[in-house]
């Protein structure tokens, strides 16, 4: 049995939030915040967040030796401020995901969508909200075992650079385990052992069958070439109409005309498009 890593193979206040030292986020602070990560990320983050901000954002306070978040504002927008700014960015639009979430999209992935895909060309799938990792290392353990040496990709994408680096080093705490069918736990899957004790690794040849790229999803992406299938899910929960509709507008070019798009099933391409057409809960297809 290969060790890698120390892993070995799995078995199957009202208008205020306060922070501890007295830092407090005022309305005007938050509306600031608000705003500025929605022009960059398109997410608007309604008065109920602002405990998430100021609690995501006090470790960065202390670190720089700051008083108030308008410092902190302040020091971001700054022209010496852009790393920060990214690391903000990275620690404001984090999501949790889950491996296999929503399984009855990868069902279909197994049944329907790769049974029928065109012989001879490489099987492509963009996983364009990765966040850690789980979804596109899911759909790169459905691929290998259906497609296995055949040419198949996966490209997953994200706007945070913190959470993109955790993604590509493929490691997870080991409570992820039961999200993962056995066979896949078994194949792709290293449990830690020593010093790693309570993690899980993917192990490397799946980890370098995903291709992970910095992607913001309100500019139009790069020249990445057709894909398949294309998930966009559980993210445009956090975005107005107008914006839905700007993100949407910017992949569906890249889908190939028969080509998938998913989205999470609790949201909607109701008045978002009509490019695609429905084809069963929160999966869409794009007509040939």
């Amino acid at each position: 049995m290969t060790m890698t890593m120390g892993h070995q193979k799995s078995v199957p206040r009202g208008s205020a939030s306060a922070l501890p030292g007295a830092v407090v986020l005022h309305d005007q602070e938050f509306a600031q915040f608000s705003d500025l990560i929605y022009r960059i990320a398109g997410i608007s983050m309604a008065p109920s967040k602002k405990p998430l901000i100021s609690s995501r954002l006090a470790k960065r306070l202390k670190h720089h030796s700051l008083d108030s978040y308008g410092d902190y504002f302040r020091l971001i927008t700054s022209p010496q401020g852009k790393d920060e700014l990214q690391m903000a960015v990275d620690m404001l639009t984090t999501n949790e995901t889950h491996f296999f979430r929503e399984p009855k999209h990868f069902d279909f992935l197994r049944q329907r969508i790769i049974p029928e895909r065109r012989k001879g060309m490489a099987f492509r799938v963009w996983s364009a909200a990765c966040s850690s990792g789980e979804e596109p290392y899911s759909i790169a353990m459905v691929l290998d075992e259906l497609l296995g040496n055949q040419p198949w990709e996966v490209v997953a994408s994200d706007i945070s650079t913190r959470i993109l680096d955790k993604a590509r080093n493929g490691l997870f705490p080991l409570e992820r385990l039961p999200e993962i069918p056995k066979p896949y736990l078994s194949r792709h899957c290293l449990k830690g052992v020593g010093e790693f004790e309570g993690t899980l690794l993917i192990d490397k040849p799946l980890r370098e069958r995903v291709r992970f790229m910095l992607h913001n999803l309100l500019q139009a992406p790069a020249k990445l070439g057709e894909f398949d299938v294309i998930f966009l899910r559980n993210v445009m929960i956090y975005f107005d109409q107008e914006t839905k509709q700007k993100v949407v507008s910017h992949l569906l070019p890249l889908l190939r005309p028969g080509g998938y798009f998913l989205i999470g099933h609790s949201e909607s391409l109701n008045g978002v498009t009509d490019a695609v057409k429905p084809i069963a809960p929160a999966i869409y297809r794009k007509p040939d």
